[in-house]
């Protein structure tokens, strides 16, 4: 039993200390920079009905820099069609793999 304690306990320790190597695949990633920012235009609906708030959207960055996809993460749905719109011609630093990017977007008239 003890022996059995003492091996769970190095297990651990081992684990705590060992290099995660998902961690340091997406650090790069994070760091990766906004080259080109094109900022939403803020829809007149928008404006009538006062609306204001932060789109948020999950983008998927190709090596190149090139928005691929994304993903709407939270926002008002009057806002979000606006923000894609701008996200569509932002532009990354070039990597070597794709990554991911939180983009937040707010609006405010």
């Amino acid at each position: 039993m003890k022996a059995t304690a003492l091996s769970l306990f190095a297990l651990l320790a081992f684990s705590a200390f060992a290099p995660n190597r998902s961690l340091a695949q997406e650090s790069p990633a994070a760091a990766r920079k906004v080259v080109t920012r094109v900022m939403p235009q803020y829809p007149s609906l928008a404006r009538t009905m006062r609306i204001e708030g932060i789109v948020r959207l999950d983008v998927l960055v190709e090596p190149s820099g090139k928005v691929k996809s994304f993903e709407v993460k939270g926002g008002h749905p009057v806002l979000v069609q606006s923000a894609e719109d701008a996200l569509r011609q932002w532009k990354w630093e070039a990597a070597p793999h794709e990554s991911h990017q939180m983009v937040e977007l707010k609006f405010t008239p």
